[in-house]
């Protein structure tokens, strides 16, 4: 393997046999903070969720519909990071997961449609400070708008990832690991719940999708394989099986409930 990929690809830096990718809104958590901050701050439930719709059905890109969300929430971005961390919670068997993936050499890479200050925020306040250090986070980011502090009404903005209809298409990410050869690829994970996360459906070994969410509807009606979960524990019975060989990737992928 050449000396440069470490630095190209951040998840091979301890050489693992396997890589967890994973949505963060939603996913590692039990509520949206950015569903939360527009439901509660911004226009509300009902233009939420039909912009979800239209994204889920290829009426709309993800990017334009999610930037609508946003710019709807006027709220300080101070007092938002404050009032999530109030509202939001983690997976009950996320953190169990976390400390089993570490002791293990499996890279967690968190891919988020979200913003980073309030990803490493709520992280911290989850699991610990330490504990974010040790996760890689891609994600969209934060910016003032002109001549304002984002800590004053209406002075902020998303700043998105990259140029795609995604705002962050999360596939760019995982492909270099996916073409890796053969001989140097880890088996690559993912999980998921929402249209933000259809990006990268597709791109991995084994896809989690959360029971009940747009994920699951998206992957029924494109014939994308993927594993129902309803918790990290789910997920983590099931890698840990991987892992130790009592199960094999296939196998997995087979059953969904």
């Amino acid at each position: 393997m050449g000396s440069t990929l470490p630095i190209a690809l951040p998840a091979l830096k301890t050489n693992p046999k396997f890589i967890f990718f994973t949505d963060f809104d939603g996913t590692i958590t039990n509520q949206d903070s950015n569903d939360y901050m527009t439901d509660n701050l911004g226009f509300g439930t009902e233009l939420r969720k039909k912009g979800n719709q239209d994204v889920l059905y290829g009426r709309r890109d993800f990017r334009d519909s999610f930037q609508e969300m946003l710019d709807s929430v006027k709220t300080p971005f101070n007092e938002c990071v404050d009032i999530l961390r109030k509202n939001i919670t983690l997976d009950p068997g996320f953190k169990s997961f976390f400390e089993w993936a570490r002791e293990n050499n499996v890279p967690i890479v968190v891919l988020s449609g979200g913003m980073k200050p309030i990803i490493r925020a709520l992280l911290a306040h989850l699991i610990g400070e330490e504990a974010v250090d040790s996760i890689q986070i891609v994600s969209n980011d934060v910016a003032p708008r002109e001549g304002k502090s984002i800590n004053e009404e209406g002075g902020w903005k998303i700043v998105f990832h990259d140029d795609s209809g995604f705002g962050h298409d999360k596939s760019l990410e995982i492909r270099p690991y996916a073409r890796l050869p053969a001989e140097e690829r880890p088996v690559l994970f993912y999980a998921g719940d929402g249209v933000s996360d259809l990006s990268a459906a597709k791109e991995t070994d084994l896809l989690f999708a959360k029971a009940g969410r747009d994920l699951v509807t998206y992957c029924e009606n494109e014939k994308v394989p993927f594993r129902t979960f309803h918790d990290f524990s789910d997920i983590h019975k099931t890698v840990k099986d991987i892992v130790e060989g009592k199960l094999t990737v296939a196998e997995a992928a087979v059953g969904r409930k």
